[in-house]
């Protein structure tokens, strides 16, 4: 037999093992998403990462992230993958890479673009043509930038998935795993070792796998590890056996109780895999927050929006910080293999800035405003605030105008991919008496907030509440702020369209004559505005979508902190222009938002600015605090009345 190459990563069929170099290798290994942490945290988490004794790092590559609209890339900043691969390889772990084109990991749409929903009987993940021209597109801008990183060409990834978890998907569609396995040849050369991951389940199993594609599967601590790899062992009775998602810990839904796992399970599941020569990867050692827009959803029954934290319960925090579970899975490591010289990196510092009470401002003409006040209690930092109804600012966030049709249109059919629209029409006659203002079944998606002549009269939300009682006079201006929630990320069918799906109704009579206005706040909001605006006049305790601007300074420190919201119903926050995701205390579980100190200035002001959609509390409150607050859901009376 002939000796192999001086670098390879191979499958071993005879001794059932990986083989690296020639000699039987396992790896244990972390999930860490690059577009769910800071850049300037990367190397600290990866450290982490390195030091609880693993040995690789699986990576996800969310093409949504790098293709924003079609043909149009981003490989900067946040988004260089390239030079995070570069990173892992400098502080000594492998790679396994995940680079889809489908990801799943909670984000949106399973980080398949929505630009592909606006041809929309596009078949996703299929041998749909559609579908295929556009997965090749763009595999022949991501691959070749793998290629040269790959084990055998002398980079650090000895391992890339195909697809992912495609045995749960409804298409099982072989000819698109076909199509898939030759692109990946391809582009990427005979000797990389392609792999799949499904559940354990016989069905998912058949419709996932591929001949020419090593099966393995995924778990978590709850399972009966024989049982599990016996699964696997259907598939691919020889070769490694491998968990290529081993769960510490699962997601949160709004609405739902934090999740957790036991940190003593984690580590006897993963000791009983390790026992048996298992090649494992846990997901996730480490996870942070996604800056909106790319929390996804999950459709079970109902539609099931995540959080926008994801720390999982994970081994290493949010925040990046080392916990109990971490330290439980290294000690499990150190049975197995040697870990690295020397002590765990600390948690990050926190800072606990304190409470931040804001004061609505009016403005002259001139621009004058009235003092910033601040908590005596708290004198750090103080802020200002200004204020706007976003009805108002339609032409700051809508420069291009509004889109004129007979019947609402989807996001996808006027090019809006994330973040809201405003649809505005007239009531037709005169309404005295109560009328029910309804949508039909699961046609609004996700969230629409209601407003008659600028009035807030409540909000209509898909899988729940779709009627509300109006009253008016023909001629009145009827407006429906839509919000994305996140797209479906796992589920029958990730082609989840947004906005007005159907016409609204009036008594069952359709409304029509619609003016359609994408929203275009994030890009307002990083350029400047509005705390490069004059501020709006407004009136006290006013309710409905509506802007909360301020500035504030740290203490000569630019700490990672955490950011309450009390008595704030449902909104959004950026600081300093960058998008910290939204937040929903009523609804919970989550009850905080992570700012990594990184977005945060020292010596100079911090821009905040607040979308709140349905009502700020009378005296507008921030707290900043030195943990999070994850378990606790609470009803929005409850919220209000603290």
């Amino acid at each position: 037999q002939a000796s192999p190459p001086a670098r390879s990563f191979q499958l071993d069929y005879e001794e059932d093992c990986f083989r690296k170099d020639g000699a039987p290798f396992r790896y244990i290994s972390g999930s860490i998403h690059y577009a769910r942490v800071p850049r300037p945290a990367w190397r600290d988490r990866l450290l982490k990462m390195y030091m609880s004794g693993l040995n690789a790092v699986q990576v996800y590559v969310p093409w949504n992230y790098h293709e924003p609209l079609p043909g149009v890339y981003d490989f900067a900043g946040d988004r260089d993958v390239e030079a995070f691969l570069d990173l892992t390889a400098e502080l000594g772990l492998l790679v396994i890479l995940r680079p889809g084109p489908y990801i799943c990991a909670e984000w949106e749409m399973g980080g398949l673009p929505a630009w592909l929903l606006w041809k929309p009987d596009i078949v996703l993940r299929s041998s749909d043509p559609a579908y295929l021209a556009a997965v090749d597109s763009w595999l022949h801008v991501l691959l070749p930038k793998v290629k040269p990183r790959l084990y055998q060409n002398g980079g650090n990834i000895i391992s890339v998935q195909v697809e992912n978890e495609y045995g749960s998907y409804y298409a099982c569609d072989y000819e698109y795993l076909r199509h898939l396995l030759g692109s990946f040849r391809a582009l990427l050369g005979s000797d990389v070792l392609l792999f799949t991951t499904d559940s354990t389940r016989v069905e998912e199993l058949r419709c996932g796998t591929l001949q020419g594609l090593y099966a393995t599967i995924d778990f978590g601590p709850d399972s009966n590890v024989t049982e599990a790899f016996g699964a696997q062992r259907q598939v691919e009775p020889k070769g490694p056996l491998v968990n290529s998602e081993y769960y510490t810990g699962w997601l949160d839904y709004w609405g739902e109780a934090h999740a957790s796992t036991s940190s003593a399970q984690v580590a006897r599941g993963l000791e009983d895999m390790l026992q048996l020569g298992a090649s494992v990867n846990m997901q996730s050692p480490f996870l942070q927050l996604p800056s909106l827009p790319w929390p996804g959803a999950d459709f079970k029954d109902q539609y099931k929006p995540v959080t926008t934290s994801y720390d999982y319960d994970a081994p290493l925090s949010e925040a990046g910080d080392p916990t109990e579970k971490l330290f439980a899975i290294r000690t499990v490591i150190s049975k197995f293999q040697p870990l690295p010289v020397g002590p765990m990196p600390p948690a990050t510092p926190k800072y606990t800035y304190g409470w931040v009470a804001l004061q609505k401002v009016s403005a002259c003409p001139k621009g004058c405003a009235a003092p910033a006040w601040h908590c005596p209690a708290a004198p750090l930092p103080s802020l200002s605030l200004q204020y706007a109804d976003l009805l108002d600012v339609l032409d700051v966030l809508c420069p291009s105008g509004p889109i004129q049709s007979q019947f609402p249109l989807t996001f996808e059919a006027i090019k809006q991919t994330h973040g809201f629209v405003v649809y505005r029409t007239q009531l037709p006659w005169d309404v005295p008496d109560l009328a029910t203002l309804g949508a039909p079944p699961h046609s609004i998606c996700d969230r629409g907030y209601v407003m008659l002549q600028k009035e807030y009269r409540g909000t209509l939300e898909r899988d729940g509440q779709t009627t509300l009682p109006v009253t008016g006079r023909a001629g009145d201006t009827l407006d429906v702020l839509l919000e994305n929630m996140g797209r479906i990320s796992f589920g029958a069918n990730v082609s989840d369209f947004k906005g007005l799906l159907g016409n609204l109704s009036l008594d069952s009579s359709p409304l029509s004559n619609w003016l359609i206005y994408p929203l275009a706040i994030d890009s307002a909001i990083q350029q400047g505005w509005p705390h490069t605006a004059l501020p709006k006049s407004s009136s006290s305790g006013k309710s409905g979508p509506a802007f909360y601007t301020g500035t504030f300074e740290t203490p000569g420190i630019a700490w990672d902190t955490f950011v309450k919201f009390p008595g704030w119903s449902k909104g959004q926050l950026w600081i300093n222009g960058f998008n910290l995701g939204r937040y929903w205390p009523c609804r919970g579980p989550q009850q905080t938002l992570f700012v990594p100190g990184s977005v945060l200035h020292v010596g100079r002001p911090n821009n905040i600015t607040v979308l709140e959609l349905e009502g700020a509390p009378p005296v507008p409150l921030l707290l900043f605090l030195d943990q999070p607050l994850f378990n606790k859901t609470l009803s929005c009376s409850t919220v209000a009345a603290e």
